[in-house]
């Protein structure tokens, strides 16, 4: 059986598919079967077949040589808006139990399935559900993404007690660095790696496309 995780983030637009990207192509380099998902995806655009498609979705397909698009991304909405209203709009209810069922389908054919939420681990989905709540009805260990810059020690130790709240480990965390020189970086990577209760993982460098 093999390990599958939980990709989380300190909040939006902090790397959270660049993260996963990082840790896929490492993890297919160790010779393992990898597969990812990113169950919800909001501002989509119609492909030359006019498929609806997502940019992080697609990163995702390049590192880990998918070829069913639907199967790892279940819903898919045009506005760049919370997936809850996002769906909404669309007249649409995001089912929980249908995407833990296409991750179990996942999860029968690959070593390592890496699930990637949408935002921040309180993301609404629908009316009574968030991110959290699906990481939890999937039962991950949850890999934190913490985007380096003024603040983050604040989100990632809440986000750290809020999945210990949830039940569930905390695997490990990957510190994504924002901006060419972020504020006291070193000392930020050094509280963190004191104060969350899990290993550090990566630390990946500003590249110009670390919010991708």
């Amino acid at each position: 059986m093999g390990q599958h995780y939980f990709l989380t983030g300190t909040d939006t637009d902090i790397g959270k598919t660049y993260a996963a990207v990082q840790l896929l192509t490492r993890w297919r380099q160790d010779g393992q079967r990898v597969s990812a998902m990113k169950p919800v995806a909001s501002g989509c655009t119609r492909n030359a077949a006019g498929e609806w498609v997502n940019e992080d979705v697609e990163r995702l397909i390049a590192a880990t040589g998918q070829t069913d698009r639907a199967a790892m991304n279940l819903y898919r909405f045009a506005p760049a808006v919370s997936p809850h209203l996002a769906a909404q709009q669309a007249g649409e209810v995001i089912d929980l139990d249908r995407i833990c069922t296409a991750f179990d389908a996942l999860a029968a054919q690959a070593d390592t399935v890496l699930v990637e939420g949408a935002g921040g681990w309180h993301t609404p989905l629908n009316d009574h559900q968030d991110i959290g709540d699906l990481a939890q009805q999937l039962g991950l260990p949850v890999v934190l993404v913490v985007g380096i810059r003024l603040g983050c020690i604040n989100h990632a130790l809440l986000t750290a007690q809020a999945i210990a709240a949830a039940g569930l480990p905390l695997a490990g965390w990957v510190a994504n660095q924002l901006s060419p020189q972020p504020v006291a970086y070193a000392d930020t990577l050094a509280r963190l790696r004191r104060t969350l209760p899990a290993p550090l993982w990566l630390a990946l460098p500003w590249t110009g496309e670390t919010t991708v």
